[in-house]
């Protein structure tokens, strides 16, 4: 019986997975088995796209059988437990897949930092349908709201999911003339917080050229149904998960600035996915991020972990950034690694190398620091075509050229 591998999840780092072991494995020498509750892998970084344009979703969602080789089974299912000692999977369905060895790359869930009404008063941005809900929602507060009392869009996160969504919001209001006024809150004290003040600088300049209203220095205390409490300080600002977690009732939110919404997007951080905990791999207790070396492998030697999901070590106290450009680095390793392990040979190492950012908003881009280019920091019909070409390459990688011809226009 060939060995049975088995890779979970569609993101970045299970599609660009799937597509490494199919290129480094023997004929014959082993049996891919691509578990997903997703039959489509999302190109997350343009998924944003779609709360202006649903029309395009077909460019930006690639169905798994344009992905994988025909002798790849796939099965759509989310994974909810892995069985270590029988080395089986099983999904919320029922279904048990058995595995010699095992990739997890389930991606990450949103994290809500355990502030109060957030969870249940947000949209978020992960999946497909999320880009609907939310281009949806938009709409129909542009359709009841009139130029005397426009619509609020408030956008809770100003790093790159948040200044590329409102970017796109920006968009739509000004495509449809929808009189909607869209506010950016970000707790830390600069948009796309913790990096270079120039890009930072840039990001803010082309934020306020679109209207976008940019709030920083003060976290967000509370949500309700129809406003959000600013004022908050970094103390409130808690881990969901930890055993003690403020009370509520104990805060005084007397002094917080009200911002009235109509619709709410959070974008505000990331944490793993709940079933990671009956995973039974070492994980870190408040980010139920599971731990992996540089060549994937966790606490279990069959079971490797990438992407969002896994803490890679990269030396010296540092993990890989949770970003699409690492995942679909080590994407490339962990697939040969997989490989490797069938056959028995000695693992790779994975050292993630910083290729630059981009960043849209709406029709404009930056570029910062971009490996090749000795401008540091630029937009214009340069950075457009850059952020452009980083999509449609991943699209070509993964499917064809004239998939990613075709989605060129929409990037």
């Amino acid at each position: 019986m060939s060995t049975q591998v088995v890779v979970v999840g569609a993101g970045y780092a299970g599609a660009g997975a799937v597509n490494a072991f199919e290129d480094a494995a023997d004929p014959g020498e082993a049996e891919l088995t691509w578990i997903s509750d997703h039959d489509y892998h999302l190109v997350l970084h343009e998924a944003h796209r779609v709360i202006r344009k649903p029309e395009i979703e077909s460019k930006v969602a690639i169905p798994v059988e344009e992905i994988k080789d025909d002798d790849t089974e796939f099965l759509k299912g989310r994974v909810v437990d892995v069985d270590a000692d029988e080395q089986v999977v099983r999904t919320a369905d029922g279904d048990e897949v058995e595995y010699d060895y095992l990739l997890v790359a389930v991606g990450s869930a949103t994290a809500f930092f355990g502030i109060e009404g957030l969870r249940e008063h947000a949209l978020t941005l992960k999946t497909l349908d999320d880009a609907r809900e939310i281009h949806q929602a938009v709409r129909a507060a542009g359709e009841t709201a009139t130029t005397t009392d426009p619509a609020t869009v408030v956008v809770g996160g100003a790093g790159l999911s948040g200044i590329q969504s409102a970017g796109e919001i920006a968009e739509f209001r000004d495509d449809h003339k929808a009189p909607i006024e869209i506010e950016l809150v970000e707790g830390l004290d600069s948009v796309f917080p913790n990096n270079d003040p120039e890009v930072q600088g840039a990001l803010r300049k082309r934020l306020d050229r679109k209207g976008v209203g940019v709030h920083t220095g003060e976290f967000i205390s509370k949500v309700d149904d129809h406003a959000v409490y600013l004022g908050g300080s970094e103390e409130r600002y808690y881990d969901e998960n930890a055993d003690e977690r403020p009370d509520p009732e104990e805060i005084d939110y007397s002094d917080d600035l009200v911002m009235e919404y109509d619709v709410l997007l959070w974008t505000g951080g990331i944490t793993g996915q709940a079933e990671v905990d009956e995973f039974g791999l070492e994980a870190d207790d408040r980010s139920d991020r599971v731990y992996a070396e540089s060549t994937f492998e966790t606490s279990d030697d069959r079971v490797f972990a990438i992407g969002d999901t896994a803490l890679v070590d990269q030396g010296e106290e540092e993990v890989a950034p949770p970003t699409a450009q690492a995942a679909w680095q080590a994407a490339e390793v962990a697939g040969e690694n997989l490989a490797r392990a069938v056959r028995g040979a000695p693992l790779k190492s994975w050292q993630h190398e910083d290729k630059g950012t981009l960043v849209s908003v709406g029709e404009e881009a930056v570029a910062h620091d971009v490996q090749g280019i000795p401008i540091n920091t630029f937009g214009g019909p340069g950075a457009r075509a850059l952020k452009k070409a980083v999509a449609t390459r991943w699209i070509a990688d993964i499917t064809s050229y004239g998939r990613a011809l075709n989605a060129w226009s929409d990037m």
